[in-house]
């Protein structure tokens, strides 16, 4: 295991979902502190670190569209809900002594700051958490599509999704008992074999833009850092040609 980080700046992903907890709804704080936690110990390690939260605890614009609502109404509705987690995440870090910004694609200035590439910039350089909120700010675009696209518009080095298992698997491997788990893939074969880790927009830009994604579990505490210093269980998506023989292997 390294002391020095692998990657200088990063996203991190985490569901909307990731925040409830063992509740069937809304936010555990206990939760949210240990994530917190998780990345202040990154931020020990003199990693800069911006984060995307989805808002599936409190509200999915997809459900709406479902049931034969409109999907752009849903979709703001869901912006606002990881404004809500957004603000949870910055008073959980907050309390235990990191700087946290929150920038939203949604201008509420009684709420948050709006987000600017340079403004978004300017705070991670100056060694503070920025929590990303709102999306894309656009209907139609997940926030895995968000956090790709904050990952590129500010320089990272590499986009952490955090998930409910340890990786990228052949399939759901809470329902699949034969399922095969990866190591390494390609942002090409994620596309082609249509593997569940995020929308292909969001991959497509991960991949026009050099971003690996590493998918690990979110619920692992100390996961994030340890998989930061060359340590932990992932799986990384990275089309660097140097890697190309392990993908394949």
């Amino acid at each position: 295991m390294s002391a020095t980080p692998r990657y200088r700046r990063v996203v991190l992903k985490v569901s909307g979902e990731a925040l409830m907890g063992s509740q069937g709804f809304g936010i555990d704080v206990s939760v949210v502190d240990r994530i917190a936690a998780d990345i202040a110990e990154a931020r020990a390690l003199g990693v800069e670190v911006g984060v995307v939260i989805g808002g599936g605890n409190i509200f999915r614009g997809v459900a709406v569209a479902s049931k034969g609502g409109d999907r752009v109404t849903g979709d703001h509705m869901g912006m606002l809900a990881t404004v809500i987690n957004s603000l949870a995440l910055r008073t959980s870090l907050v309390k235990i002594g990191v700087e946290a910004v929150v920038l939203s694609a949604i201008a509420m200035p009684e709420l948050c700051e709006s987000f600017s590439q340079r403004q978004a910039t300017a705070y991670m350089n100056a060694g503070k958490v920025v929590i990303f909120a709102g999306g894309t700010g656009n209907p139609f675009f997940t926030t895995d599509s968000a956090a790709a696209l904050r990952a590129a518009e500010i320089g990272a080095d590499a986009l952490f999704k955090g998930t409910q298992v340890d990786g990228v698997y052949s399939a759901d491997p809470l329902k699949t008992k034969d399922a095969v788990r990866y190591d390494r893939l390609t942002h090409e074969r994620v596309m082609r074999e249509g593997l569940r880790i995020m929308d292909t927009a969001a991959i497509a830009l991960a991949r026009e833009n050099n971003i690996p994604i590493i998918v690990f579990s979110i619920h692992e505490e100390g996961g994030f850092a340890a998989i930061l210093k060359g340590a932990g269980r992932c799986t990384i998506v990275d089309d660097d040609p140097a890697d190309l023989d392990a993908v394949k292997a």
